[in-house]
């Protein structure tokens, strides 16, 4: 009867198996479920892949490790040969991550989340996670992610300072949710998506950062800030991620806020009446907008001809413009 290697029973959340069994016969059955990749696997190098299907184990399906086996001296044909067959999920997976960072004035930061990735290159993902890490079950692949995110997430916020952090958050999260897109690359991962769920320091620089945001501002600003610490701080006695998760959302979503200004009345203008065509007009005019006349009082020894606005000398019989007569 041939050999059946195939990962079942495998959990929503095991994103890695390793067959027990390494001694493999050729003419084995391999069992590919849907979701799933298998490779071969020897002395730490990834060789030959197979998705989705059953699989007879040959040469010609093997051609890496065939290769790499007939270089082994006593190597034959038909005799059994060692190998581990690692299973991979290529299902979407979520994780949590927390972490201690510091901005560049070297203030201390509490941050966590959410990320959603998925392995999008088998090879390198067993090269460099499985086989240079040794993680060979879900939980040390785990373990593995979480520091690595850890690691990138302190690197990416040591280049923002403080003030930026709190009062830009959604775009920082952004940017540095880019810059892990790439790190996961090199490693064969797709980081589908990463949030930032909450944020927060200590007493001293919470303290710093209300005076940032403030400054020399109105007193209903610096009420609000006051607002905000006493709710952080309230909100962080209750122990627990939980109780600590609810005061650090609360900061950035206050800080953000915008303060309302009170509105002031508008100014009241002041009418006058055109004295040619009799329409309400601003006093600040000069000339009527709806007929031209000239609203600017003539300077003494001056008029204004009846015809065309323009100032003339008093002593004027005609208008020196358009000849019109003044008197």
């Amino acid at each position: 009867m041939p050999q059946v290697i195939e990962w079942t029973n495998a959990g929503s959340d095991a994103i890695v198996w390793r067959c027990p069994v390494e001694e493999i016969t050729w003419g084995s059955q391999l069992v590919v479920q849907e979701f799933q990749v298998a490779m071969f696997f020897r002395d730490g190098k990834a060789y030959d892949t197979f998705g989705p299907g059953r699989h007879t184990l040959t040469t010609q399906n093997l051609p890496l490790l065939t290769g790499l086996l007939t270089r082994i001296a006593g190597f034959g044909g038909n005799k059994p040969f060692k190998a581990s067959v690692i299973f991979i999920s290529t299902k979407i997976f979520a994780g949590k991550w927390g972490t201690k960072a510091q901005t560049t004035e070297l203030a201390p930061l509490q941050t966590y989340g959410q990320f959603w990735f998925k392995i999008e290159n088998v090879t390198l993902f067993v090269n460099e996670v499985i086989g240079g890490q040794s993680a060979y079950t879900t939980e040390q692949v785990n373990s593995f992610l979480r520091g690595y995110l850890n690691e990138k997430i302190i690197d990416e916020l040591s280049h923002y300072d403080l003030l930026t952090v709190f009062t830009r958050l959604d775009e920082t999260s952004i940017i540095v949710k880019n810059h892990l897109i790439d790190y996961f690359k090199r490693v064969g991962i797709e980081l589908t998506d990463l949030k930032f769920e909450g944020i927060d320091t200590t007493p001293e620089y919470r303290e710093r950062l209300f005076w940032l945001k403030t400054g020399q501002t109105a007193p209903s600003e610096v009420l609000r800030m006051e607002t905000m610490k006493s709710a952080a701080e309230s909100l962080g006695k209750g122990g627990g991620s939980g109780a600590l998760g609810a005061g650090m959302v609360l900061i950035p979503q206050i800080m953000n806020q915008q303060v309302q200004q009170p509105q002031t009345a508008a100014p009241v203008t002041t009418l006058v009446i055109c004295p040619k065509c009799s329409e309400k007009v601003p006093a600040t005019s000069k000339f009527c907008p709806s007929c031209g006349t000239n609203l600017s009082p003539p300077t003494e020894g001056t008029m204004s001809c009846s015809k065309c606005n323009k100032t003339i000398p008093a002593n004027s019989k005609f208008c020196p413009e358009c000849g019109n007569k003044a008197v």
